[in-house]
């Protein structure tokens, strides 16, 4: 991808101990990039697979195949920490050895659907503020429950004190909140000390090769049998001038472009217009 990208959809792989934040300035730099955005915040600590789009392709993220998505992590028995990470340790302690089927009957029970407490270490949204800002700052959060849905959930590998496991989860599911979980139906302390995400629905970790987004959205495709200057000029168009008429959302093909347009009961809207086609790298 060289500098003169505008449009460009890829995955970049975020290393440990930087924020996405950080990671995307560098990606802009790197590239020369002034507008650039990524999906699905990383915490510090973890590392993998970063949506990230610039120049157009910002407005598509909410549009993407990007859930579910597949994690792989390791708690680390006998560590405690209030962030549930290996960024706060206050402590670590001998654990007793545990067994391997043990620990595969506490993965097999926290599948399903799940309703949890989120870290109180997250960027949870509470009264205008980040969870993380008020804690990191004193103050205390009481965040209110969420339900995750647990789609699977294995056992990797058990090299005590270590447990590394693979969770493949809705969007929003917090990894470490999940391993709390695990070391409390364990009966011991533990934390995560490594966390990866290797998927993002249809995305996994490249070399930021540049992606076409027509392969990667989830709204069906339409095709409109009108005259194509309607679309190129985003006057106001009937359903029945579609292919497909049922209420919902669609990708239409444009020619050179492609739009993303909602049909309900009281007409057709147009919620991205004249977004330019991938043109290779």
């Amino acid at each position: 991808m060289g500098k003169s990208s505008v449009n460009r959809l890829f995955v970049t792989d975020k290393p440990v101990f930087r924020s996405s934040n950080s990671h995307l300035g560098t990606i802009k730099r790197k590239y020369g990039i002034r507008k650039a955005g990524f999906s699905g915040t990383l915490d510090p600590f973890a590392s993998g697979c970063l949506i990230v789009a610039t120049g157009q392709y910002t407005k598509l993220f909410r549009y993407l195949k990007k859930t579910p998505k597949t994690y792989r992590a390791t708690l680390w028995l006998g560590a405690e920490s209030p962030s549930l990470d290996i960024e706060n340790i206050s402590s670590t302690g001998k654990v007793p050895r545990l067994k391997t089927g043990k620990i595969e009957e506490v993965l097999k029970s926290l599948r399903g659907k799940l309703e949890y407490m989120p870290p109180k270490y997250s960027a949870k949204n509470i009264g205008g503020r980040r969870a993380y800002e008020i804690m990191r700052a004193g103050g205390d959060v009481k965040p209110g429950k969420i339900c995750s849905d647990i789609y699977d959930l294995r056992l990797l590998h058990y090299r005590h004190p270590f447990v590394t496991f693979e969770a493949t989860v809705s969007e929003g599911t917090y990894i470490r909140s999940l391993g709390e979980m695990m070391a409390g139906m364990l009966n011991i302390p533990g934390t995560l000390s490594s966390l990866r995400r290797i998927r993002e629905g249809e995305f996994s970790i490249g070399n930021e090769e540049p992606l076409d987004p027509m392969h990667y959205l989830a709204p069906p495709p339409n095709r409109y049998l009108g005259d194509p200057l309607d679309l190129e000029l985003g006057r106001k168009v009937q359903a029945g001038s579609f292919e497909k008429n049922e209420n919902g959302v669609y990708v239409v093909d444009g020619g050179s472009f492609f739009s993303i347009m909602e049909f309900e009961e009281n007409g057709v809207r147009y919620l991205l217009n004249r977004i330019e086609k991938f043109h290779g790298a």
